[in-house]
């Protein structure tokens, strides 16, 4: 046996070795399930409301998507200028609206002003919502108050080193107990930051993986320490395929599974991928097409 082959040899004992020994030392305790996640499995979430059919994050999407009985709504938050959080995805009104500028530098009365189904065409080239009441900006607390049968998926967008980032995590807590909602809303961010503020101030309420979270479960994983691994999230809401990195494995489902978490992937329009990613153990499914994942739901998961 040449010197390289035997070296290599001893590395892979040892490596074995220790993959061994600390299994015998992990301490394997599963996390607690949430109340969040009790509900039957599987979970579509309608994102943004279901922004193929309506308006992003307006009531007329809202509406349309708990018409096609989904679970509930994946959403994202803002804190205006006058710290109320509303339901937006971006850090400016541009794109979506007729308005211009900054969420954080508006005050709720200004933005209610603001029209944002504008922008928004249908198969037919159309702009059907412009003008409705209904496509206008809407308040957390009008959209969990509007629907207490939902679960409620919120991510919150501002960056923790921003004014609004800061007050974000706070502001939430409050809103949620105000309304006795712990149990059926769920906090992420791709910000670790601003999800280990929110628990900080509540411990009870479900939250989801921030990016880096999701990358020391996936090196464990993959290098055979998974073992290791002690969950700081409840869910995992990812995409298929990150930077060439396939995540949509049953293996890595199951591993998460075993860890007690519930597994969601966006964005994901097609019925087929739907079905492919629910057959291999995917809990929850993200969504822009409600009503494509109504009809699957209805004939091959809820009969």
């Amino acid at each position: 046996m040449n010197k390289t082959v035997k070296t290599g040899a001893m590395l892979l004992a040892a490596y074995g070795t220790s993959i061994a020994v600390s299994k015998q030392l992990a301490k394997n305790e599963k996390r607690a399930i949430r109340p969040y996640f009790t509900g039957r499995a599987p979970y579509v979430f309608a994102h943004r409301g279901g922004m193929k059919l309506a308006p992003e994050s307006t009531m007329a999407a809202f509406n349309e998507a708990a018409s096609l009985e989904v679970d509930g709504f994946e959403i994202d938050i803002r804190v205006t200028k006058d710290d109320v959080i509303v339901v937006f995805h971006d850090a400016y009104v541009d794109r979506v609206s007729n308005g211009t500028g900054l969420i954080a530098d508006k005050t709720l009365q200004e933005l209610k002003t603001l029209d944002f189904g504008y922008y928004f065409k249908d198969i037919n080239g159309d702009y059907p919502f412009r003008g409705q009441q209904d496509a206008g900006i809407v308040t957390l607390e009008e959209l969990i108050t509007k629907f207490p049968d939902k679960r409620i998926n919120i991510d919150i967008k501002d960056r923790p080193e921003t004014v609004a980032g800061m007050k974000a995590p706070e502001l939430l807590n409050e809103l949620i107990t105000k309304l006795h909602a712990e149990d059926r809303v769920l906090v992420t961010s791709f910000h670790d930051e601003q999800t280990a503020r929110f628990t900080a101030l509540n411990s009870r309420v479900a939250t989801g993986a921030g990016v880096n979270e999701v990358r020391k479960a996936y090196a464990l994983y993959t290098s055979g320490y998974g073992h290791l691994y002690q969950p700081q999230a409840d869910t995992f809401q990812i995409p298929v395929s990150f930077r060439g990195i396939r995540l949509d494995s049953a293996r890595w489902m199951n591993f998460l599974a075993s860890h007690n978490i519930a597994v969601g992937y966006w964005v994901i329009n097609s019925i087929d991928e739907m079905d492919d990613l629910l057959q291999k153990g995917a809990h929850t499914i993200v969504t822009d097409r409600p009503d494509l994942a109504y009809h699957l739901i209805k004939e091959r998961y809820r009969k």
